[in-house]
């Protein structure tokens, strides 16, 4: 079962392990016969754009070749456009207001965003771009992390279960941050139009009402059974679902830097597993986030080969790219700027090994640029979440860069 798969989502299978081979003492590869050469392969890969590979005397050449190397990988590049706007819907919260606001991320397409804006500022304050999860929750993007009025059922179990029922991005806006949270590709407004599909890919939609949770709950299980249709169409098109995604990224700092209540040069990211995953490119690849947290998603790619990709999503893939950087070190393009790293004790979807290989890298990192206190690592003894301790501490450490 992969990350997102939507029929048990990770966070209930954390509850379950007995269900999985490696827990009832099968200790095969996923993979068979296959693993030991694809293992090899592996091991044999230098991350040759590592700062960690070689002396690099220039360290912004360093990190000006590792992001050229990594979009040249991503293969999406499409014409930049001016930053736009339409506000779809204003509502004035206890402490701050929040807007429903569509821009475009490319000439072809436009996304829809809930930005936050405290009350009372007086000049320009830090941001936060706060990314949503995967958790095979398709139908919502940004409504999984935002306090919204009549949310169903379906939506609030899900805010309970992966963030202890606190939507994290209004708690920034509550202490003093103008926060954009965007919906990804594939996700919310981006999502899938079933209308627009054979039907024989929606045909157990039709059995429920629209908006219902039953129908909620069929669409995730259609988007997520659609997931690899969708991957093959996209790498056969030239390009790369991480390109697609990292690129929306950005441009989503097109747009909040386009508002006049934002610093520029305060702007921080955060965000829980697909969402931890896209804050840690963003943060590596652009150099205007000047924070970043990284929950619920650090680890080697190395690590996952054995027995643990049958749970990943097939967003995350980028073809060659552990030949010059691994995850740790793409995150680390943005170093020696400060970095947090959230992760969870009980998370099945990495093992620990591979998240503490990718925290001493990190470490390493800062300790070699001279900045060790600009890079944390924190553990909970939690399944894969975001909960409201975890939150606290993510705050305290925007708080400490971004104030």
């Amino acid at each position: 079962m992969r990350e997102g798969e939507s029929e048990m989502s990770v966070y209930m299978l954390a509850a379950v392990p007995m269900m999985f081979s490696l827990a009832a003492g099968d200790e095969r590869s996923h993979v068979g016969n296959l693993y030991p050469f694809l293992r090899s392969y592996a091991e044999a890969s230098p991350c040759s754009l590592s700062y960690l590979s070689r002396p690099w005397p220039d360290t912004e050449a360093w990190r000006a070749q590792g992001r050229a190397k990594m979009l040249e990988l991503l293969s999406y590049s499409p014409e930049p456009v001016a930053p736009s706007e339409e506000v779809i819907e204003t509502v004035h919260k206890q402490g701050y207001t929040r807007l429903r606001v569509r821009f475009l991320v490319t000439k072809d397409r436009s996304t829809e965003a809930f930005l936050l804006i405290p009350d009372g500022l007086t000049g320009p304050a830090p941001a936060v771009i706060a990314i949503h999860d995967h958790g095979g929750f398709y139908y919502f993007g940004k409504e999984k992390i935002t306090e919204t009025e009549d949310a169903p059922g379906i939506l609030l179990k899900h805010i309970e279960t992966a963030y202890g029922g606190r939507a994290f991005a209004d708690e920034l806006a509550r202490r003093g941050y103008v926060v954009l949270v965007p919906d990804g590709f594939y996700f919310g407004s981006q999502r899938l139009d079933p209308g627009q599909l054979p039907e024989k890919f929606t045909a157990e939609l039709q059995k429920h009402p629209q908006g219902s949770d039953a129908y909620i709950a069929a669409f995730n299980e259609m988007a997520n059974r659609h997931e690899a249709i969708v991957a093959k169409t996209i790498f056969d098109s030239g390009a790369t679902w991480p390109g697609i995604l990292f690129q929306g990224d950005r441009a989503s700092v097109d747009y909040l830097l386009s508002r006049p209540e934002v610093d520029g040069n305060r702007i921080g990211c955060v965000g829980l597993s697909i969402g931890g995953f896209r804050s840690a490119h963003l943060l590596g690849l652009d150099p205007r986030i000047a924070c970043g947290v990284v929950a619920g998603w650090m680890t080697t790619y190395r690590s996952l080969l054995f027995d643990h990709l049958e749970w990943h999503t097939w967003m995350i893939y980028v073809p060659r790219q552990l030949a010059f950087l691994d995850l740790p070190d793409v995150a680390s393009l943005n170093a020696p700027r400060p970095l947090m790293v959230i992760n969870c004790n009980k998370d099945i979807l990495f093992t620990l090994q591979g998240m503490g290989d990718a925290e001493h890298k990190l470490a390493e990192v800062y300790e070699k640029m001279g900045a060790r206190d600009h890079f944390l690592c924190k553990y909970y003894d939690e399944p894969h979440s975001f909960k409201v301790p975890a939150q606290d501490d993510a705050i305290a450490w925007l708080d400490r860069w971004l104030k």
